[in-house]
Parts: structure tokens; C-alpha cells; sequence
């Protein structure tokens, strides 16, 4: 059996995708720019997508702005909120510790500028208080920045009630809504979200294109210098086929975002329960305030990239909280901002199930998942010291 349950990574590409940048392709290839019919024709479909997608989050069209995903539309976003803020004399930004690397290393690169960051603590469930968010905000505060849904533990934060808090106080606030977008209901002006980021691979658009809204009246600092596409705000000839493919993706998640939620749901509840009867372990985040299709555990004396391997040769790809895979011999900062400790934190497992998961698969993974965690801590001098009382266990 070959199970894909790391659709936090990328998607795959729907039908509707496929054909809208099949058409664009072999018909409309034009460019936008271009007077005569067949550019103009281009034009036409990249300003339907634009309304198509301004209509899935709440947005007018002209707000929504075409990226090459969603680190650049989190780069350009934090970047002009700064710039506005530096005006103003307000150069302090609220964010959390457990952000995507595209707005943590951003807001480092900040910090070297002259700006002073707060990053909050999640908490063990992953979740930010709001209360402790409000205290932060403080005069010379430009920018809140906290993600819609946490890509590694799936947690969903209080994103209505931060923005009112945001717009209570004069701050503008922006969320990477990337594992959000096409899977959660967003309503951008009922939020209270001035800027918001999304990349289409996340909700089974094409990779490379995604998109920033931001409100009317926000003005964009350019990343990209050179023509005047995107209102002047990113140059360069526009991705008609990409963006085709990521409005046709997005309008048709939209339309089964409720039954695919509520199928996930049942899912990823049966493999939280099976792996939950797993002797020390732990999930990750809460249970319920969670993306349908996460489910992030933590096995105590395992390595995750260990069990990503022997789950590889099973048929399950999936990834791990660990950033051993990459390279690096630090866990998770994510884990990390939860308060799992290092040894903990490296013996983790994210599963992200989609649309099109079934209850056989699920029964699978959890069969799987089981023998190899034996299997791992059969050898395990680390888990050799937990069974014998040598070091005392943490989960």
C-alpha cells in the first residue's frame, strides 16, 4: 500500500488546476501586458482569478496581489508594514516563537535595522492568548504577525479576536494563512486581517504562485524592481498559467472545503486515538483546535528521521518535527516553542492527511507506525536507560 500523509508539504495538483494552466498553456499564452487580442485574452483570465480568489477570503480584487508563493508574500508584507511603521516613528513588531522561517528570518533581518521583536509564547497547547498579546502591543508597535494555522503541529490560533485587538489598538496585522487558505473558512474584513499570505501547492494549485491580500490603503513596499505589473508592485511578466491553476484549485476547495473537513476530522481523530495507546508518547498541539489533516506526535526514545525512513520503506511518506532530515542536528523550533525538551523533540512524526484519505489507510498507518516504534526502541540505548529507571521518563 503506498500512503501520501504530507500534504502540509505540497499537495497534489487537482484536475481543475491542470486543465485551467493546460489551457493557458496550449491556448491563451499571451502576455497580459501585451495590447493585441491574445494578450489581452491572458488579462482577462488573470483579473477572473484574481476576483475568484478575492471572493474565496472576503477580498476585493484589487487588494490581492500575485506572488511566487507564500514566502515572498510574508517577506513583502512584514517588510511594508515596517516601512510605514519607520515613518510613523514606530519601529516594534509582535510575532510568535513558532512562526514559518519566512517570517522569523525576516524579522531578524529587522532586528539588524533598528526594530525590536516580541515573540510570544505558544504554550503547550500552541496556542497564543490573546490577553498576553494585547499587554505586548505598545506604542511604538507597527506589526502583529501570527500564522492562521501552525504548519508543523496544525494548531489554529484566534485569529478573529487577535485582529480586533489589532484594530482596537491601531496596529496592523498580518497572518501566513499558508496552511490555512482552501482548507479553513476566512473572511479577511470580518477577521480584522489587513495583510494575509497564501501559496496555492498548499490547497492543490501548481507550486510556485501563491498570493498576498492587503487591505486598501496599505502601501506595499516592492521586493522585485522592474515593470509595472501587479499595480506596480511586483515587476516581472505575471505566471498566467500558475495563477489560473491556483484560482481554479482555490475556488474548488472553497466549494467541498465543509465535507472534506468533516471527513479529515474523522480521520485524523482515529489516528490520534491509535497512536495515542502508544507507550510514551505525545501529541502535539490540541486536539481540537487543529487543522482537519494534521496529527503531529512525539515518540520518546526514537529518532524521527529513523522512523521516516522505515515508514518510507512501508509505503507512508510523512515527515518528522525533526529537523534532522534537513541537514541539521537541532529538533523542531516549533516543538521547542511548546516546551517539548530536545530528546523529546527529535522522535517526532507529523502526519498531514488530505481529501482523499481513507479509514483502510488510516488503520495502516497506525499498524505501521506501532511495529516501527518497537522496532526502533528495540535497539534504542536511549530507551534501554528509560526501561531500566537509568534516566526517567519525560512523556
Amino acid at each position: 500500500m503506498q500512503i501520501y500523509a504530507d500534504n502540509a508539504a505540497t499537495t497534489k495538483m487537482s484536475r481543475a488546476a491542470i486543465d485551467a494552466m493546460l489551457r493557458c498553456m496550449e491556448e491563451e499564452y499571451g502576455n497580459p501586458s501585451s495590447l493585441y487580442a491574445r494578450g489581452q485574452r491572458a488579462k482577462e483570465i488573470l483579473e477572473q482569478a484574481r476576483a475568484d480568489v478575492a471572493a474565496v477570503i472576503g477580498a476585493e480584487p484589487g487588494e490581492i496581489y500575485f506572488t511566487s508563493g507564500g514566502s515572498e508574500a510574508d517577506n513583502q508584507a512584514i517588510r511594508s508594514a515596517a516601512e510605514m511603521g519607520k515613518k510613523q516613528g514606530k519601529r516594534h513588531i509582535i510575532s510568535t516563537a513558532f512562526e514559518h522561517h519566512a517570517v522569523l528570518h525576516t524579522l531578524k533581518k529587522l532586528e539588524k535595522e533598528g526594530f525590536a521583536v516580541t515573540l510570544l509564547d505558544v504554550h503547550e497547547d500552541g496556542l497564543v492568548r490573546v490577553d498576553e498579546l494585547e499587554a505586548a502591543i505598545r506604542e511604538d508597535t507597527c506589526l502583529v504577525t501570527v500564522m492562521f494555522a501552525n504548519n508543523e503541529i496544525g494548531t489554529i490560533q484566534p485569529i478573529r479576536e487577535i485582529g480586533a485587538v489589532c484594530k482596537k489598538h491601531g496596529v496592523l496585522f498580518h497572518t501566513d494563512a499558508v496552511q490555512a487558505t482552501g482548507h479553513l473558512p476566512i473572511d479577511v474584513k470580518a477577521d480584522n486581517i489587513d495583510m494575509l499570505s497564501a501559496s496555492a501547492h498548499k490547497f492543490h494549485g501548481p507550486k510556485g504562485v501563491g498570493f498576498l491580500y492587503a487591505r486598501k490603503g496599505i502601501r506595499l513596499v516592492n521586493l522585485i524592481e522592474g515593470g509595472a505589473q501587479e499595480k506596480g508592485k511586483r515587476a516581472g511578466t505575471e505566471n498566467v498559467a500558475g495563477v489560473a491553476g491556483m484560482a481554479a484549485a482555490l475556488k474548488e476547495s472553497a466549494a467541498h472545503m465543509a465535507e472534506n473537513a468533516e471527513h479529515m476530522r474523522k480521520i485524523r481523530d482515529r489516528l490520534i486515538k491509535g497512536l495515542s495507546a502508544i507507550p510514551h508518547s505525545a501529541l502535539n498541539g490540541d486536539a481540537s483546535k487543529r487543522l482537519p489533516g494534521n496529527v503531529n506526535f512525539c515518540f520518546e526514545g526514537i529518532e524521527g528521521e529513523s522512523l521516516l525512513l522505515l515508514l518510507d520503506d512501508r509505503g507512508i511518506s510523512a515527515s518528522s518535527g525533526s529537523a534532522c532530515t534537513s541537514g541539521s542536528l537541532d529538533p523542531s523550533h516549533v516543538l521547542l516553542a511548546i516546551g517539548r525538551v530536545h530528546d523529546v523533540a527529535h522522535g517526532s512524526l507529523r502526519l498531514s492527511i488530505g481529501e482523499a484519505t481513507t479509514e483502510e489507510e488510516a488503520a495502516y498507518i497506525v499498524r505501521n507506525v506501532k511495529e516501527v516504534v518497537e522496532y526502533l526502541r528495540g535497539f534504542s540505548p536511549v530507551w534501554r536507560d528509560l526501561t531500566s529507571g537509568k534516566t526517567p521518563f519525560i512523556l
